[in-house]
């Protein structure tokens, strides 16, 4: 008799994420695009530059006034992206 070795296809990729070590960059790709998706139209066509470095979210705003104004809201994007990719990843989100 034959033993099967039956997996669903989600299985396979979650196993495959983790023993190529990929989980990391694939969070950041996936916040990455999230952000235009959830900080709107407007807050991204002012983005000229996003990155993630040691769980901290670096964020290029080229308008000073609307960098200034993202500043006191830091806390609540970060837990908006946080809670949007179902975990808690960003340690802190940094406006430049």
């Amino acid at each position: 008799m034959r033993k099967t070795n039956e997996q669903t296809l989600a299985d396979v990729l979650k196993q495959l994420v983790v023993v190529m070590k990929l989980k990391n960059n694939l969070t950041k790709v996936k916040i990455e695009s999230l952000w235009a998706e959830k900080m709107g139209k407007t807050i991204a066509d002012y983005t000229s530059n996003l990155s993630i470095r040691d769980k901290v979210l670096y964020v290029t705003i080229d308008s000073a006034s609307l960098r200034s104004q993202l500043h006191y809201s830091r806390e609540k994007i970060k837990d908006l992206l946080n809670d949007t990719i179902g975990e808690v990843y960003l340690k802190e989100v940094i406006f430049n």
